[in-house]
């Protein structure tokens, strides 16, 4: 079973396989140094930059099927309101390694 899906990407291209290319490439030119920082910014107790670069992220992991959504909301709860900090270090392994999965697969299967 792959770690991701293309099913919104393929939509969104509407059979336009150069577009679904650049997608797929600014995904991984982008995501996986964003988590870098999110996870940067956790280990230096900085709940607010974590936050921008979780929501930042959050579009491009809906858009590739990575149902990592509750993990980004224990990251938001967090930094908004100081609520399931408990959670955040388990929430950050989670999407790090969905992320570092599902891009793997991606340069793979793109032969990127």
């Amino acid at each position: 079973m792959s770690n991701y899906n293309l099913e919104e990407v393929k939509e969104m291209a509407g059979g336009d396989e150069e577009f679904m290319l650049v997608v797929v490439q600014t995904f991984l030119e982008e995501i996986p140094p964003d988590v870098a920082a999110m996870n940067e910014a956790i280990g230096n107790d900085n709940p607010s930059l974590a936050y921008q670069y979780a929501h930042k992220m959050k579009p491009n992991l809906q858009l590739f099927g990575l149902n990592l959504m509750e993990q980004i909301r224990v990251i938001e709860a967090w930094s908004k309101h100081g609520k399931r900090k408990d959670e955040v270090p388990e929430a950050a392994e989670k999407i790090t390694h969905k992320v570092d999965m599902a891009a793997e697969e991606l340069r793979n299967d793109f032969s990127l």
